[in-house]
């Protein structure tokens, strides 16, 4: 009998270790959760000296035709006329904490008058990207990636649209068309929502950041980088300025 109760006791240690085991493997620790902030980061990007020339850009007859009023620029170097620059992209580099899970929403580049538009976007590290073609002519939409999946496909016919996905950070995807080479455009991924891109009077403002010290980068195609350290409370709204200077 002792030795039959030894069995049953032995039988029923195991099953309690296996339902242990069982849930160990079945538990797991929480994400840590995005903190909300109310802080804001506002500011400018100038530029000082003499404008840097951009080219009119040549393009071919079919591309030509849809440029009847202005021919195309070539969008590398827009200075406002307030002494700012379009097209800078701005982002927290370092500081951010937690985890950001990124829109469903998608966002677009469009292929309009043989130009990428906008010429520069930034989205969320697994955010979809909507790729466009509104001419009614032939593209292709090629990616030259460092840390995201490189890919190259065609867009044939007018209305054509292409989602993907840029799973990793990266500053900057290029984007380019191998059917009319000056069309270009850069597309800024980051791992969290705070970044923003400076319009028509060069100023950007990047909202709800916890309070915190961070770094800032601005990022310009033919000027480069800067960054700046800005601690923010909650609340706060800090202005930071970025200024480029003649090369």
């Amino acid at each position: 009998m002792a030795s039959r109760n030894r069995v049953l006791l032995a039988a029923l240690l195991g099953v309690g270790i296996l339902v242990g085991c069982g849930k160990q493997q079945t538990s797991t620790a929480p994400a840590q959760t995005a903190p909300k902030g109310t802080a804001t980061i506002t500011g400018k990007v100038i530029y000082e000296g003499k404008p840097i020339s951009t080219a009119t850009i040549k393009m071919n007859a079919e591309c030509q035709a849809l440029h009847p009023n202005a021919p195309a620029k070539d969008e590398s170097f827009v200075l406002n006329p307030n002494g700012t620059l379009r097209y800078a992209f701005v982002y927290v580099k370092e500081g951010v904490q937690g985890n950001y899970p990124p829109p469903s929403e998608p966002a677009e580049v469009d292929q309009h008058n043989c130009m990428y538009t906008p010429h520069v976007i930034g989205v969320q590290a697994g955010q979809p990207v909507d790729f466009k073609n509104s001419d009614d002519l032939l593209h292709n939409v090629h990616a030259v990636t460092k840390n995201n999946e490189a890919f190259n496909f065609a867009q044939v016919t007018k209305g054509a649209v292409d989602r993907k996905v840029f799973k990793n950070p990266e500053i900057m995807v290029q984007m380019k068309c191998d059917v009319h080479p000056w069309m270009s455009s850069y597309i800024g991924v980051v791992a969290h929502p705070f970044f923003a891109v400076t319009g028509e009077d060069g100023s950007f403002q990047i909202r709800n950041l916890p309070a915190g010290t961070y770094v800032l980068e601005v990022w310009h195609e033919k000027l480069g980088t800067q960054t700046q350290q800005v601690t923010i409370a909650e609340g706060e709204t800090k202005e930071v300025n970025f200024v480029f200077k003649q090369p």
